[in-house]
């Protein structure tokens, strides 16, 4: 097989696991019909009861089956889990100061009042998801442009970027604001407000000046007040599937229109696959070396990997990334379980074994992007989309 050829059977083979296995089962097993909202986690026996619900897994889940519409998959049952899983959210997890608040029990009763930015972040980015699926909605609209100027207002760093969270404001960190920047685009492929062009562009530089090593082309994890990586190990982590991430992101920016950009996203990938992929799946943690600091690895990197690598194919045409997507696609294909259709592994451990444990909801949102992302590459191919 040529490399599109061999990527094209891998996306059929993910799709076709997503369509019939991973969303008929969390749409039945994923979803509390009682109080409403979405579980945590999934066993091959059903959910992992009344744990504690997070705002960034609600929100995540809202996506999820927001963006399976768009896949193909049943509308009917699609929109009543994201028109539900929107109206659960809105009405436990909102804060009086318009940001929301990250825990809350199954009920809905308050456990954790404090504010993330990583949470807020995945609130604009399923509200513009939900844009997509049903046309514009005005309140959700509304809710995301009050949430904005909330950020602005409480999180607010003095300088470029924006604080971690309330009450606990430090240390700086790029992760939260890598999913501000997918939320500010998403919002602005359904619209026009100048606001998330300008949050979008304003993250990018951020990323290109502070986050990114300008000596290594390495983007690291945690700052001090003035954007200066934290002493000691904190400051030194490289994690690949960041690398990977951030290429994806500042490809979806600007493309091959800024030059800059593209040549920080494919260092950024560059680096990710040289350094963070051992065994043909990507690990969790590097040094600032490039010498492993953990080399466990979780699902999520492998669909980083995957994403990079398609929208670099996409973007340069150059046919050694379909090479890398291919690997990426059965790198990730090892995660899912062939025991419980529908679920998956989410920790391997460095002596290739799986973690046995419950999978995670906050898993699927990785897994429909990737799998998103994988077809939008490919029809992006003349001689594919022809064949559709």
């Amino acid at each position: 097989m040529s490399p599109p050829e061999s990527a094209q059977a891998e996306y059929r083979a993910l799709r076709q696991w997503l369509l019939t296995d991973a969303l008929p089962r969390w749409a039945r097993d994923g979803y509390d019909p009682i109080h409403g909202g979405f579980h945590e986690k999934l066993t091959a026996a059903g959910p992992v009861a009344d744990l504690p619900r997070r705002a960034r897994v609600q929100v995540r889940q809202i996506y999820t089956f927001a963006r399976a519409m768009r896949l193909g998959w049943d509308s009917a049952q699609a929109q009543h889990l994201v028109s539900a899983g929107v109206e659960y959210f809105l009405r436990h997890y909102r804060r009086a100061d318009g940001l929301f608040r990250t825990l809350v029990a199954a009920d809905g009763s308050v456990l954790d009042e404090r504010v993330f930015l990583y949470d807020q972040a995945f609130v604009l980015l399923a509200l513009a998801e939900c844009q997509k699926i049903g046309g514009p909605d005005p309140e959700l609209i509304v809710t995301a442009r009050e949430l904005c100027q909330a950020l602005h207002r409480h999180l607010s760093a003095p300088g470029p970027g924006f604080f971690s969270g309330l009450p606990d404001t430090l240390p700086l960190l790029s992760n939260p604001h890598m999913h501000l920047l997918e939320a500010a685009l998403s919002w602005c492929s359904v619209s026009d407000e100048a606001v998330w062009r300008t949050l979008a562009d304003e993250i990018v530089a951020l990323a290109l000046r502070h986050f990114i090593d300008a000596r290594t082309g390495a983007l690291r994890e945690q700052f001090d007040r003035q954007w200066r990586p934290l002493p000691g190990v904190a400051g030194r982590l490289v994690e690949p599937g960041h690398q990977f991430e951030w290429s994806w992101l500042l490809l979806c920016w600007r493309s091959a229109i800024e030059t800059d950009a593209l040549q920080a996203a494919r260092r950024l990938a560059q680096i990710g696959e040289t350094y963070g992929v051992r065994a043909d799946v990507a690990i969790n943690e590097l040094l600032d070396d490039f010498n492993i600091h953990n080399a466990e690895a979780r699902l999520w990197p492998q669909t980083e990997r995957l994403k990079a690598a398609v929208r670099l194919a996409a973007t340069t045409g150059e046919s050694g990334y379909w090479q890398v997507a291919t690997k990426a696609a059965v790198g990730l294909r090892r995660y899912l379980r062939s025991d419980a259709p529908g679920l998956w592994h989410d920790r391997l451990k460095a002596d290739g074994q799986f973690v046995i444990e419950p999978a995670p909801a906050s898993s699927f949102y990785h897994i429909i992007c990737a799998i998103g992302e994988f077809g939008d590459g490919l029809m992006s191919l003349p001689a594919v989309a022809a064949a559709q």
